[in-house]
């Protein structure tokens, strides 16, 4: 079985966010650095569907694992 491989701008639309380069790097200024010791999903950033869909990729090892592994680095690594 083949398993898609998601580009990371294909998670801020399936996010409903702005996925164009300038709309990512925009949330990503606006949110990062994320917490140690907050996960990824229970940010407070996200709503619930967005919370719901990243836990759900990272649990179920899904399609959108990869990037949401690649979302997570990304918030963790920009320092303001």
């Amino acid at each position: 079985m083949d398993t898609p491989n998601h580009r990371f701008s294909e998670l801020f639309a399936q996010l409903g966010l702005p996925c164009d380069v300038d709309g990512i790097a925009r949330f990503l200024k606006a949110h990062a650095p994320l917490a140690d010791g907050v996960r990824l999903a229970d940010a407070p950033f996200w709503t619930p569907a967005q919370a719901a869909l990243l836990l759900d990729a990272l649990r179920q090892d899904s399609d959108w694992s990869g990037p949401a592994d690649q979302l997570n680095q990304a918030l963790r690594a920009i320092k303001k």
